[in-house]
């Protein structure tokens, strides 16, 4: 017996040491987990897109057996080559916020010169972009437009053709090769104000043609090998002269009187300058306000603009004689003529057709040289999102039968650009996209039931085969085709591209509303265009915003209406001085569509949302208007009723920072007269309770940051590593101000350490009251500040040090320090469900520390997340156009330099005078949002992860848990190899039992 007893208790002991070695294999397979993306996770649930803004300038490059591309220039300061075919990027340069592109030449058949700001300079190398040379030119008096020449000759001798340039009043020649400066020649004199230059190559003359003060015009002659002026010609007329534009051709000049009632052309010639004056009436033209000469570059012709109309005049470069020979009604863009073979000149014209704005269909006509015969005509139909034609750049190419056809690159209103030939859209960009003025999110819509048997069979088999392939992966199975087609499931999961809700909350709309007024909603999951809509009601009749859009409000947010559709409201102000100074457009979030639009007779300073909900769960709205009256939407009885309740508890700031002012504002009452205009919103009167006035002389306000209306507070306390409860100072009513000394306005350095000071405020917006401040001596901004639940970090410039700091501020309740224990906390008088109030006293401590910080910040915020459990990250955009998430614990005031055991226990890390920077904190991994304005975080369902959409010039999304996942596992965990281990386990035990009871039957036949 003992020996039977001694062979069951190996048994057992075998059987647990496999169970245990089991177990242990599977624990560190769940727990298994990475500080960073590897290369083959980059791609998985985050995206990147690329832009480059309105085009302003578009040269085209199809000579040649190479790359056919266009370059352009961008409003958003971006050079960029596309190919000609897709509309690919090649290559791209993004140029700082100062350093606008005013000229773009293609030169020598292989640079690309750029002139900016009238003083840069740039040789870019066409085939890759590389910067070949840089030159800069001393900026001079005058307030033309600056000029770039790319010459046909080479006056230097070197090989390469040269350029000239004219800045102000000097004109400058460059050498092709290196920049350097060829000669100098200023051309002012008195009252001389030239605007343009012109070449004569056979000559070797340049000429500077512009205006003797505004009744005259001036050329002046230089020679182009010696840099030297050679004649100087002048013609004075009998009206005076619209002195702001200036038509320039190579024969002749065209300006309009002051009046607006007449042309005055110049011809350039031999003999002299002759001038000739032509009534618009005389050629049928009959102008509605002031015309306007268009820069529109036309061989022998000039185009005007007079209200609706736009005339094509013809010029007689001899006598000076104009004709009308086009006129234009409604939307139309013309190009610059494009110079085809045996020197012949075409144009093309593009004009929304009549009874064509439902359909967005629009002419195309190619003109030849002396306008009479149509070259080309084509139909093309836009889609309705695309708007009107602003701009359209003209190329030509060689077909089959050796005769020239014509593709036109077009800019729509929406700022899209697109390629057309042969009356088809060839390709898109939606470079509006590089210009978004607020993003929102919205939920998707609920998954509908009842989905038939084939497609779950469909997906399981789908589903099988995915995880089969990744167990051969993660095996060292597979193949290199079925590594790559893993690494495409991951990449084209359908689950994240489903336009409905899933279980985690990461499949979500982002409403972007862009600068043109077009929103657009793109989905979570691939940065794809799920719907776009140009707003109607911020539309003009012909094109291009008449009203300029400023915020975008979450109007209805259907929560116990599932079946309801979300809406958002857009609030847009006027471009102009008009009729409705401010406009609301409320738009369906699922499926883009305008429901209606409101015009308003007042301006809006100030528009915010309301904690308040009516039954039909839109959110009540105030918007404050010039007059800091306070008109409250939606304009019905029942959300009267709501806000009448709760009209006391309604207060408003307004900050002036031209001034130095802030001021607090409360409702006193209703303006009953609004009740028969309710449309509108009801009237409220208001009534200003306090202001702060910062001193002029020592005092500017430089940022104002407040609390997110949705941010999710977990818990009021927070315990400390020996026990005790620190309770937060959670006062939805305080912001942060920080003020800089005025003489350190502007750039780094630009006042002494001595002269520059930062300020830091904490401020209750219902009483006045300055909670905290602090002083920075020797500090300079720009400040950037995020505010969350009771802290406040802030980023700005040390000049003693030269360094960037960073400071944080912490607020918490020392009124409630009796309530230590949890019992206190949950039965005291200051637990958690106790209104608090502004106008109770309150004894607030603030724990501050400052941090070196190594990068310059652009913006700032910080995660949210849907229950307010999770850690909070800052995110930073940094100079490097990057998104870096710190640690909140790094910024955390009571580190010191030694931390007791307690505080080690709660996770205070050691003090340091720097943040340290992990390269795996980068969320944008090796990417760059080029032009980095702003950061939007959105909690998902999932408690551990927050979703963030950076985006400026280019866009980026992603997601972040900044305390790991640990409510979830990872979407690459293989499924398949943990059935595997729990069946070999199965199998293990069976195996074992088999033997164990052989050993046993053996043991007893002995």
């Amino acid at each position: 017996m003992a020996h039977h007893r001694q062979s069951l208790n190996l048994q057992q002991q075998q059987q647990q040491l496999l169970l245990l070695l089991a177990f242990v294999f599977v624990l560190g397979f769940l727990t298994s987990s990475c500080h960073a993306l590897y290369e083959d996770q980059v791609g998985v649930w985050d995206w990147h897109q690329q832009y480059i803004g309105r085009v302003k300038h578009a040269v085209f490059q199809t000579q040649g057996s190479g790359r056919k591309r266009v370059v352009v220039a961008t409003e958003q300061n971006a050079l960029a080559s596309l190919n000609l075919r897709t509309g690919e990027i090649y290559w791209r340069h993004v140029l700082g916020e100062s350093d606008p592109i005013d000229v773009l030449e293609l030169a020598s058949g292989k640079y690309v010169m750029t002139l900016s700001g009238g003083t840069n300079v740039r040789a870019w190398h066409l085939p890759d972009g590389v910067l070949i040379w840089e030159a800069a030119i001393p900026s001079s008096k005058g307030s033309n437009p600056p000029r770039l020449v790319a010459l046909p000759v080479d006056i230097d001798y070197d090989k390469i053709n040269d350029l000239l340039v004219l800045s102000g009043s000097v004109l400058t020649a460059l050498s092709g090769q290196d920049g350097t400066t060829i000669w100098k020649v200023d051309i002012s004199g008195k009252d001389v104000d030239i605007r343009d230059v012109i070449v004569a190559t056979e000559e070797l003359k340049a000429y500077g043609v512009g205006f003797i003060g505004d009744s005259g015009f001036t050329v002046i002659e230089i020679d182009l090998q010696a840099g030297t002026i050679t004649d100087r010609k002048t013609a004075m007329t009998s009206e005076t002269l619209s002195v702001t534009e200036l038509l320039v051709s190579k024969q002749f000049a065209v300006a309009l009187d002051s009046k607006g009632t007449h042309l005055v052309t110049v011809s350039i010639n031999a003999n002299g300058l002759t001038v000739l004056e032509t009534a618009l009436s005389s050629l049928s033209l009959n102008a509605v306000g002031l015309p306007k000469l268009l820069p529109t570059k036309l061989d022998g012709a000039i185009s005007l603009a007079l209200g609706d109309l736009t005339a094509i005049v013809a010029v007689d470069p001899t006598s000076g004689e104009l004709r009308t020979v086009e006129t234009l009604v409604g939307a139309v863009a013309v190009s610059d003529s494009l110079s085809v073979a045996n020197s012949k000149h075409s144009v093309a014209i593009i004009q929304l057709l009549e009874g064509g704005h439902s359909q967005n269909t629009f002419s195309l006509h190619v003109h030849g040289e002396d306008w009479t015969e149509v070259v080309q005509k084509e139909t093309v139909k836009l889609p309705s999102h695309r708007g009107h034609v602003q701009k359209v750049f003209l190329n030509a190419y060689l077909r089959t039968d050796r005769t020239h056809g014509f593709r036109a690159l077009v800019v729509g209103e929406d700022d899209s650009l697109l390629l057309l030939q042969q009356g088809e859209i060839v390709w898109t960009r939606e470079d509006e996209l590089a210009s978004i003025v607020d993003a929102k999110s919205a939920e998707l819509p609920l998954e509908r039931d009842g989905v038939s048997v084939a497609e779950v069979e469909h997906d399981l088999a789908e589903w099988l085969k995915g995880h089969f392939l990744k167990l051969k992966a993660t095996l060292f199975l597979a193949s290199a085709d079925e590594i790559a087609a893993v690494q495409e499931s991951r990449l084209n999961q359908a689950d994240k591209t489903k336009l409905t809700r899933d279980h985690n909350g990461f499949r979500k709309l982002l409403l972007v509303l862009t600068k043109s007024g077009k929103l657009l909603a793109l989905h979570t999951g691939d940065g794809r265009i799920v719907w776009s809509l140009l707003i109607p009601g911020f539309r003009a009749p012909h094109g291009g915003p008449q009203v300029c859009p400023e915020k975008l409000l979450l109007w209805q947010v259907p929560h116990q209406h599932a079946e309801e559709r979300p809406e958002v409201l857009v609030l847009g102000k006027s471009c102009s001085t008009s009729d409705f100074p401010a406009v609301l457009s409320w738009v369906d979030a699922y499926k883009g569509i305008e429901l209606h639009t409101m015009k308003l007779s007042y301006p809006v300073t100030h528009a915010f949302g309301l904690p308040l909900t009516d039954s039909s769960e839109q959110r009540l709205h105030l918007f404050v208007d010039d007059q800091a009256q306070a008109h409250l939407l939606p304009g019905s009885e029942e959300s009267l009723d709501l806000f009448l309740k709760q009209k006391d508890n309604a207060y408003f700031y307004e900050v002036d920072r031209t001034k130095g002012i802030i001021e607090g504002y409360g409702i006193k009452g209703l303006v009953e007269s609004s009740r028969q205009t309710s449309s509108e919103g009801y009237l409220f009167e208001t009534e200003k309770l306090w202001s702060v006035v910062f001193p002029e002389e020592t005092e500017s306000i430089a940022t104002v940051a407040t609390r997110r209306p949705d941010e999710v507070v977990h818990t009021q306390a927070k315990v400390l590593g020996n026990r005790e409860v620190l309770f937060k100072y959670l006062n939805k009513n305080m912001i942060f101000v920080a003020t800089v000394t005025p003489k350190s306005v502007g750039l780094l350095g630009a006042a002494s350490p001595e002269d520059s000071t930062v300020v830091a405020y904490l401020i209750d917006t219902v009483t006045g009251r300055i909670l905290h401040r602090v002083t920075h001596p020797s500090m300079q901004g720009p400040v950037h500040a995020v505010l969350s639940e009771n802290w406040v970090v802030y980023h700005y410039f040390n000049l003693r040090n030269h360094r960037y700091e960073m400071s944080v501020l912490e607020t918490y309740d020392q009124s409630r320090v009796g309530d230590k224990g949890v019992m206190q906390l949950m039965l005291g008088r200051h637990n958690a469900s106790a209104p608090l109030s502004s106008y109770s006293s309150s004894n607030v401590e603030v724990k501050g520390q400052s941090y070196f910080f190594t990068y310059t910040v652009k913006t700032l915020t910080v995660t949210t997340t849907a229950r307010g459990i999770t850690s909070k990250q800052l995110l930073l955009g940094t100079v490097t156009d990057q998104v870096l998430a710190l640690d909140k614990r790094l910024l955390d005031p009571r580190r010191s330099a030694t931390p007791t055991p307690s505080e080690r226990e709660e996770g205070i890390l050691p003090l340091t005078d720097a943040i340290p920077i992990s390269p795996q904190g980068y969320l944008t991994n090796g990417y760059q949002v080029e032009g980095l304005r702003g950061i939007l975080t959105i909690p998902a369902r999932l408690e551990s992860t927050c979703l963030v959409f950076a985006y400026g010039l280019d866009l980026f999304y992603t997601r972040t848990a900044p305390s790991r996942t640990y409510d979830s596992l990872t979407e690459d965990f293989s499924y398949a190899l943990l059935l595997m281990t729990i069946v070999a386990l199965l199998i293990a035990i069976a195996v074992t039992y088999v033997l164990a009871e052989r050993k046993e039957l053996a043991e007893k036949w002995k």
